[in-house]
């Protein structure tokens, strides 16, 4: 059987499409899987290496013959709204400029994976060096991955802040393996009350686009399963 691999950074991104999946942790990978097995979303943290490991994870199960990435980015330019979810039509990774292009019917929509979370001025500096409309830490990697592999690949984002919102840095509380820890950014936001409106405004947008990601991911899985060869990637 022929699966498909979702693969994200955080459970929270996920939440809403995995709803009533099985779930496991193994390898320090959570993994969910669907009633029938056909799909498995997995996800080990942010950042490229995480996501490596998120996909060699499903791989250990046997072959796959679709990848999706999804999750959360942030907005580059103003037409990209926090809270929605967008089919990304392009990816470019932010350090080498490769570019991988893909064959989806969806307006065009360019995503720039960056090293790090971006704040407005890294925004700034992004849109204008490479046209991108959103920002990732991971989706230039497994585009990598998937074009190796000659398996198709989706991208779909949620975006979870605008263009012109600053965001707390949480950068500092990125481990080296990609794990966020919660716990250190907690007491950290704590003792800054400032930064509580913005956390909570990112937190509503944040669960408004995991719930908007949903139906665009379905609707990938669902014509995949009946059109094989869909969405694979021109490297350019």
């Amino acid at each position: 059987m022929s699966r498909a691999a979702i693969i994200a950074s955080l459970p929270g991104e996920l939440k809403p499409l995995v709803r009533g999946w099985r779930r496991e942790l193994r390898s320090g990978v959570a993994l969910w899987r669907s009633g029938d097995g056909a799909w498995l979303a997995a996800c080990a943290g942010a950042g490229t290496a995480a996501a490596g490991r998120a996909l060699a994870e499903i791989e250990k199960d046997g072959p796959i013959g679709l990848i999706v990435n999804t999750g959360w980015a942030g907005a580059l330019r103003p037409e990209f709204a926090a809270g929605r979810a967008y089919g990304v039509s392009g990816v470019i990774d932010g350090r080498t400029g490769e570019r991988f292009a893909l064959a989806v019917r969806t307006p065009e929509c360019w995503l720039v994976t960056s090293q790090r979370v971006a704040d407005r001025p890294e925004k700034q500096r992004l849109a204008a060096a490479f046209g991108a409309g959103l920002v990732d830490m991971e989706a230039a990697e497994i585009a990598r991955l998937a074009a190796a592999r000659g398996i198709p690949f989706w991208c779909v984002k949620g975006v979870s802040d605008g263009d012109s919102d600053q965001i707390p840095d949480f950068n500092g509380f990125i481990a080296a393996n990609g794990e966020f820890q919660l716990v250190g950014f907690i007491r950290f936001a704590l003792r800054r009350p400032a930064l509580w409106p913005a956390l909570v405004r990112l937190g509503r947008n944040s669960r408004r686009a995991a719930r908007a990601i949903r139906p665009l991911v379905l609707a990938i899985l669902g014509s995949a399963a009946g059109e094989r060869g869909g969405g694979t990637i021109a490297q350019k």
